[in-house]
């Protein structure tokens, strides 16, 4: 497994490292933190908590959590990076996470009780920035459920905006649909190229 790690692109890696560090600390540690770094818009207008923007995507709610997001990580972002390069790879991940957030506190800037945390916004940009070079490419939905990687963002981005319209659940759907669409305009404008990539793989060019 450590083997399996070192062999992985560097940003990869570090978010990995990071993320799970940081989770196993606040979860077993200190869950004070997980509260004191989760993204609550309410605070960030009255208080300019500027860092909530940053410091939420790296606490999660429960080891569940951490894992869904690490495990898609893992198998998407060597990837991505591979294929972009360090630099945009990390431009696209925290990019995703700040558009995850800014869809968020547009929402609920409003509501003092609401708070968000987890690596979700990123993870979904990442994803569909993989969905844009490999639209077909199988996914496996809960690791059983075949599908094509573009009908997954398709229903992915459709269920995300009737789930935020309806507040299903305690998902932070508005923060998926923020970081999937971030992931897809942060992919084009770094790398415009996988507009005609994507074209072509639809059988359009």
């Amino acid at each position: 497994m450590i083997q399996q790690l070192l062999s992985l692109p560097p940003v990869t890696q570090f978010f990995l490292v990071l993320n799970v560090a940081v989770g196993a600390y606040t979860l077993l540690a200190n869950p004070a933190l997980i509260d004191k770094w989760a993204f609550k818009p309410f605070r960030v207008v009255r208080d300019r908590e500027w860092s909530r923007w940053i410091t939420a995507g790296f606490v999660h709610v429960g080891f569940a959590h951490l894992l869904f997001n690490m495990v898609t990580l893992f198998f998407f972002g060597p990837y991505v990076e591979g294929l972009l390069g360090p630099w945009r790879f990390l431009a696209i991940y925290m990019g995703s996470e700040l558009t995850a957030n800014a869809l968020t506190y547009l929402k609920y800037k409003d509501a003092p009780k609401y708070s968000a945390v987890g690596a979700s916004g990123a993870i979904s940009g990442i994803l569909f920035s993989f969905c844009l070079f490999e639209p077909f490419a199988m996914l496996y939905i809960f690791f059983a459920i075949p599908m094509p990687a573009i009908l997954f963002a398709v229903l992915y981005i459709g269920l995300s905006i009737y789930a935020s319209k309806r507040e299903v659940g305690r998902v932070a759907h508005e923060a998926h649909l923020g970081g999937a669409l971030g992931g897809l305009a942060l992919t084009i404008l770094l790398f415009p190229s996988s507009i005609s990539i994507f074209l072509e793989q639809l059988g359009l060019m």
